[in-house]
């Protein structure tokens, strides 16, 4: 049974099985929150953590105390390799006992997906990332809750940052919270001392500096900087969100050739200290070519994660090599 993010509720006693697949991990905190009341133990495993140790797994699952009424399993990184497991649970019964599959993004070929999707009493939901404006609409509610006053572009400052993750949204503006308190005005100088801006600034200007095709300063950023293993699938993240609106911006620029409407068109608003660069990026790219960066990065993504102690030379490989992109 197929259901949307935000229809959690509709989860009930006979969905024991149930499959979050997606990045939006924030939103899927929240969910799980939702799903499991205080009164419920949950307990996290790793995928490859239940697979070798498959007894040990299946005794949690099926014990009982006295002293719980009711139990979720959580199942971190699960993919294709847990389908056989979930079959083996799927024919018996196992109390008042949930298991919550938390996944990746899923293909629609994936066997995990298409299990959960078809059988009537699993539930499975997609967690696609937040856009910027499910952002800026959370950022302005909870300014608003608290009564902050900030201004618009302060908010689309912040967002800006957050690569459309709202659980590092929310952790930053918890921080402007505490500032608040002390009577202080939060403005731009105060969010980029006081939230993680800084710690990302030099991906942020690798980035620009990739679509501004100032070949020098990619090059001096990546050898002043000591990215590690880590750093890199944040770079990629980074590179990916960026990319998705600059085309967004380029597929604008295309219709109406008008090149400060297209900025204008922009939601949120681009910061202003960004747009001139910003122009300069969407003279540069076209559509096709951003897709084909869109794609790749897709792929690389994929190679970092199965080859992590390689990552950095993997990511430099494709940020030198640009030319190879708009061939």
């Amino acid at each position: 049974m197929i259901l949307k993010s935000y229809e959690t509720k509709k989860i009930n006693s006979d969905n024991k099985l149930i499959l979050f697949y997606g990045k939006n991990d924030g939103l899927k905190e929240i969910s799980i929150k939702e799903i499991n009341n205080e009164k419920v133990t949950v307990l996290s495993y790793d995928q490859n953590e239940i697979i070798e140790r498959q007894k040990s797994f299946f005794e949690e699952v099926y014990s009982h105390s006295l002293f719980e009424k009711e139990k979720t399993i959580i199942i971190k990184r699960a993919n294709d390799k847990i389908v056989g497991i979930i079959e083996q649970i799927e024919l018996t019964k196992i109390g008042n006992t949930k298991i919550i599959l938390n996944a990746d993004n899923l293909e629609k070929k994936s066997k995990l997906r298409s299990m959960f999707e078809k059988e009537k009493n699993f539930v499975c939901i997609a967690f696609y990332p937040d856009t910027d404006q499910t952002l800026v609409k959370l950022a302005f509610n909870f300014f608003k809750e608290k009564k902050i006053s900030i201004s618009s572009s302060s908010i689309n400052l912040i967002v800006n940052k957050m690569n459309g993750d709202r659980k590092t949204l929310f952790n930053e503006l918890n921080k402007l919270e505490i500032y608040s308190k002390r009577g202080k005005e939060i403005n731009d100088k105060i969010i980029t001392k006081i939230i993680n801006i800084n710690e990302n600034y030099e991906i942020n200007d690798l980035i620009n500096s990739y679509f501004a095709e100032n070949q020098k300063k990619v090059i001096s950023i990546l050898n002043e900087n000591n990215f590690n293993n880590e750093d890199c699938i944040i770079i990629v993240r980074s590179f990916l969100n960026k990319s998705k609106k600059l085309l967004n911006l380029s597929n604008e620029f295309l219709k109406n050739q008008n090149i400060e409407a297209t900025i204008a068109s922009s939601k949120p608003p681009i910061f202003w200290k960004e747009k001139e660069i910003v122009k300069q990026q969407i003279y540069k790219w076209k559509p096709k070519d951003i897709k084909n960066i869109i794609y790749k990065l897709n792929e690389i993504e994929l190679l970092i994660k199965k080859n992590i102690n390689n990552s950095l030379q993997i990511i430099s490989d494709f940020i030198l090599n640009q030319n190879i992109i708009k061939s």
